[in-house]
């Protein structure tokens, strides 16, 4: 059984997918981090595929402007190929927008299916 890096692993998806900007580094970074056929589920969508992960990334960070980033809050925990990482976003200096967690499924080393958990906003 190979031991995961719960924590680097879920770091290095928060900070070369979901807070980068450059189309080509993330989706470099996503071929690196994630299986084959991924698939991410937001409240909203079921993503299927590193296109679409790559393209909801984007999304977001355009969305949001130029200095909106995804930090994490603590350290990645796991066991049995299942991670959690909570993080917090928003603008670089600005007040927190939205905080949430991801948990992630494992095969192999690489994230199989996302789980975006966002906490209600209060």
């Amino acid at each position: 059984m190979t031991e995961v890096d719960y924590d680097h692993l879920l770091r290095s998806n928060l900070e070369h997918v979901f807070n980068e900007r450059d189309s080509g580094k993330r989706k470099a970074a996503i071929a690196d981090l994630y299986v084959e056929e991924p698939v991410m589920y937001e409240p909203t969508a079921i993503l299927r595929g590193r296109d679409e992960i790559a393209r909801i990334a984007g999304e977001l960070l355009e969305r949001f402007g130029p200095t909106f980033t995804f930090v994490p809050d603590g350290i990645a925990v796991g066991h049995h190929d299942i991670g959690c990482l909570h993080w917090h976003a928003g603008p670089k200096d600005g007040p927190v927008a939205v905080t949430g967690m991801d948990v992630a499924e494992i095969v192999e080393g690489r994230v199989s299916r996302l789980w975006v958990m966002l906490n209600p906003s209060s």
